[in-house]
């Protein structure tokens, strides 16, 4: 059974693998509501506008790769946490891995993400 959380995770999975840049906002509109707050060691940001542009410069940075779900989504009341992995496309190498936490909306968008980083590429 697909819950609200599973297809927040789905819609969220699909904001950060959107291909073009106008595929990007739609996805964020879909996934997050308007205010939604997205924090991580890297970011501290706010709004549609902000997470479009985190995104689309996330691709610019790993062109090539996708953000895959590990495991499986953890979910009670109006959160979930869920693992994750940054996966070339050429070589299947995840440099990049962390977890997140979603919270909720009543309307089953997402208006806050906690980011955790557990592995980066090494500098």
């Amino acid at each position: 059974m697909v819950t609200s959380h599973d297809d927040a995770v789905s819609r969220y999975f699909a904001a950060w693998n959107a291909e073009t840049d106008d595929e990007v906002r739609r996805a964020v509109a879909a996934a997050f509501t308007r205010d939604a707050s997205y924090t991580d060691p890297v970011v501290d940001i706010a709004g549609h506008e902000e997470i479009t542009a985190t995104i689309i410069g996330v691709h610019k940075q790993f062109p090539g790769f996708e953000f895959r779900l590990s495991g499986s989504p953890d979910a009670h009341h109006h959160i979930a946490r869920f693992s994750w992995e940054l996966v070339s496309g050429a070589d299947g190498s995840a440099p990049v891995a962390g977890f997140d936490v979603i919270a909720l909306a009543d309307d089953g968008r997402i208006r806050a993400v906690s980011g955790f980083l557990d592995r980066l590429p090494a500098a």
